[in-house]
């Protein structure tokens, strides 16, 4: 899903604590079926959010509780977010000093990883789309600009699947062939 040049990007809505992004989104509680849903379809458990501003959803109902739910899909929400809602930048110039989102990146070794649960790991990956997408979809310059390796670049993106695929989108757009995990 594309998002309009008008709509908020990550840097806009990443940092929104869950009551204000819950605050700008339609919430849709339904009945989900699935498989031996015996219990499942007796409650509406399952959470729908549409972000009302940007048009992007997501999606929970593998807990009968609808908290959970809820809980998930804002987290799936957010994914979504920094995976979509592109920050347009300028390629930076060289000397240009990485994104800041993207400085835990430099440190070396195991310090410079981040794990998907870490707080610091999507605004990561939505500042390495944009420069990905700033560069046109070439991994070397875009990984120089993070301050970073091409290896290190594409274990960042291959923690959540959903990522490579987004990067490889921009890729297959400017018939580059895909990146492959490491």
């Amino acid at each position: 899903m594309s998002v309009e040049d008008s709509s908020p990007t990550w840097r806009e809505l990443l940092p929104l604590s869950d009551p204000e992004l819950l605050r700008q989104c339609a919430v849709d509680r339904y009945r989900a079926s699935g498989p031996g849903g015996q219990k499942r379809n007796v409650t509406e458990s399952a959470v729908r959010l549409r972000h009302l501003p940007s048009g992007l959803v997501a999606q929970a109902n593998e807990s009968r509780s609808q908290h959970e739910n809820r809980a998930r899909a804002l987290r799936r929400l957010r994914r979504t977010i920094a995976l979509h809602a592109r920050a347009p930048v300028p390629a930076p110039g060289p000397g240009e000093p990485p994104p800041r989102e993207l400085a835990p990146l430099a440190a070396p070794g195991r310090a410079g990883t981040l794990g998907r649960r870490d707080a610091r790991y999507l605004p990561a990956v939505a500042a390495l789309l944009d420069l990905l997408v700033a560069h046109e979809g070439r991994l070397a310059p875009a990984a120089a600009a993070a301050g970073i390796g091409s290896a290190r670049a594409v274990r960042l993106l291959a923690r959540e699947p959903a990522a490579l695929v987004a990067a490889n989108a921009e890729r297959a757009r400017r018939d580059l062939p895909p990146l492959r995990e490491r």
